[in-house]
């Protein structure tokens, strides 16, 4: 219990500093006026009711639980939304959103700390795929949260028709706005008339209510654990390239960090391994207090493998995928810690590539069936990269022959 008591005393540390509030009512204007609600909302019935709510629920773990995934890379996460021009206050839309966890996923397909859904996160710049879940990247996906909420904001106006919209969508609170001839928040949270949907309704009010709560210092200071207000600063994220085919348990043994530990951090990649796309390498996330570790210990290994991910087809059985990537079933069976021989339909496998040896000139045989296409497809590779690294003219390829696929 200790660290998550810990963790909730220097959130607002986190988020103001230094700063202070001369009286509660103060306080609550400043937060108010972060979203650019007027003062009186303080006043809202509903908004008191959910702020007391919490406080009751939040003295139980849930709310230490949250505090203690997030102590890690909450700075790092203010500092993008300062960057930003973006009120601090924002960082409890995701706390709202998703408890503060990367692994958050919704029944309608969200995912993530700020939980974008698949179209709207690639849309952001965020990738989704069979290695990668950006949604789950938690500077990523912050950055992409901004640029969002900035062009939410560009749109509207205000920061509480911004949050609105990021709820329940931009043509819904636009529609609202419609309706009630107005876009004062007063208006537009009618409980008669239900402009905005019963969720989004609450929802503002929820972000309102967990930014009060975790900056009443009052509250807070009735704590034993006060005198850890000031220990925020000491923790932050650093972002270290890892090249394609690197393992995080690798990286974990290195830096002597338990791999579970180096996981929450990096819950963006679904598998063991850095994607074998990432050419240039690829970013994962270590604490601030191992980068001297890093920078020190850390050296590429002599990457004798890449993986790919392969989906099982109607078909498929162990041999045949093993005779097309020339690896024996065996291999792959042992390599997915597979009990049985048997699959089933779209089940994913991981499957290790050996590279050739210096001074080889090709590692893949062309079999029947092959195109330059699916031979791209295999190795996440462009046809144009294939044949630039094949010098071929056409995209004409014989079954025997022999085609480069790594430099």
């Amino acid at each position: 219990m200790k660290i998550f008591l810990t963790m909730f005393l220097f959130l607002p540390v986190l988020l103001f500093g230094a700063l202070t509030f001369d009286t509660n009512h103060q306080k609550e204007v400043t937060i108010l006026q972060a979203f650019d609600i007027p003062p009186s909302f303080a006043n809202d019935p509903m908004l008191n009711s959910i702020i007391e709510k919490k406080r009751s629920f939040y003295q139980n773990k849930h709310f230490f639980k949250a505090m203690d995934n997030a102590y890690l890379f909450i700075p790092l996460i203010k500092s993008i939304l300062a960057e930003s021009d973006i009120p601090a206050e924002f960082l409890f839309l995701a706390m709202a959103e998703s408890n503060f966890s990367s692994r958050a996923f919704s029944s309608k397909r969200a995912s993530g700390l700020w939980q974008f859904m698949p179209y709207t996160g690639k849309l952001y710049g965020l990738k989704i795929d069979d290695y990668v879940d950006e949604r789950r990247d938690l500077v990523k996906s912050t950055r992409s949260a901004v640029k969002y909420l900035n062009a939410l904001h560009k749109r509207f106006g205000k920061w509480y028709l911004a949050a609105l919209a990021y709820n329940c969508g931009e043509g819904r609170v636009h529609r609202a706005i419609k309706r009630a001839g107005s876009d004062e928040l007063s208006v537009l949270l009618d409980e008669r008339r239900k402009y905005l949907p019963r969720e989004s309704r609450r929802y503002i009010r929820k972000i309102v209510a967990l930014a009060m709560l975790g900056t009443d210092e009052s509250f807070l200071l009735k704590s034993e654990y006060s005198y850890l207000l000031n220990r925020a600063n000491a923790y932050s994220l650093a972002t270290v390239k890892l090249p394609k085919g690197e393992r995080l348990s690798r990286l974990a043994e290195v830096l002597h960090i338990p791999l579970e530990d180096l996981k929450k951090l990096n819950h963006h990649l679904k598998y063991d391994f850095v994607p074998p796309y990432a050419t240039e390498g690829y970013d994962v996330y270590i604490p601030y207090i191992k980068l001297s570790e890093f920078k020190q210990k850390y050296t590429p290994s002599d990457m004798q493998q890449v993986y790919v991910v392969h989906t099982v087809k109607p078909g498929d059985n162990l041999s045949k995928i093993g005779r097309k990537y020339n690896l024996s079933y065996k291999l792959i069976k042992d390599f997915n810690n597979l009990k049985r021989n048997t699959l089933s339909l779209k089940q994913k496998l991981i499957i290790p590539i050996t590279k050739p040896s210096k001074g080889s000139d090709s590692d893949y045989v062309v079999k029947r069936g092959d195109t330059l296409i699916s031979i791209a497809r295999l190795f996440k590779l462009s046809v144009q990269d294939l044949k630039t690294k094949n010098r071929l003219s056409s995209n004409t390829i014989r079954i025997g022959e022999r085609l480069t696929i790594y430099d």
